[in-house]
């Protein structure tokens, strides 16, 4: 990582709580949480959003939120990202063949419709060159309605920059599964 995490024990004591529900649920802290917490407010309102998107009465059905998050996440080069993810695709219920051909979506037959559209959605937002047209947005409402597509949106939103985050900081995976592989990043070049 390009940033060490403090010792735990130098976070504040309201954060504490967060951390040890992680390590309940993963067997770790997530390292992502411990850089978040160098600003406590920061990682509070974080854990607010992975909170509201993760909700029992989210109207995207979880599935379809593990499968988006894990294509965004392969797009920005998160490691960390993608393995958690893939594994909660899996835990929900997301088939191993079907993450090993996220990467070629659009051509393969394992994806419904509504899984195509929140993929196309994912992307356009995450790839600006592609960006999002009116044509697309009138398909996602007419299918998801107006609320859902902006939970979608914002879900999209929140995952690229999550993802961004960690990639930008170099987070390394913390094995909660074996991923589908991932091709390597692109060598970027020096700055000026």
């Amino acid at each position: 990582m390009r940033i060490e995490p403090r010792p735990v024990s130098a976070y504040p004591w309201y954060l504490k709580p967060f951390f040890w529900n992680q390590r309940r649920k993963y067997g770790a802290i997530l390292a992502p949480a411990l850089l978040w917490a160098r600003n406590p407010l920061l990682f509070l309102a974080v854990a607010a959003f992975v909170g509201i998107f993760e909700r029992m009465s989210s109207p995207l059905p979880p599935r379809m939120r593990a499968l988006a998050m894990t294509r965004i996440s392969r797009i920005n080069w998160c490691r960390f990202c993608e393995v958690l993810n893939a594994s909660t695709s899996l835990k929900r219920g997301v088939s191993p063949a079907k993450m090993e051909a996220l990467e070629r979506w659009q051509s393969s037959n394992l994806f419904d419709k509504d899984e195509r559209l929140v993929l196309e959605y994912a992307e356009a937002m995450t790839r600006s060159e592609l960006g999002v047209d009116d044509a697309l947005m009138e398909r996602l409402k007419a299918r998801f309605g107006d609320d859902a597509t902006v939970e979608l949106t914002g879900l999209i939103a929140f995952q690229n920059m999550s993802s961004k985050f960690n990639s930008a900081l170099a987070v390394p995976a913390q094995g909660f599964c074996r991923p589908p592989s991932m091709p390597a990043a692109p060598q970027r070049r020096a700055g000026p």
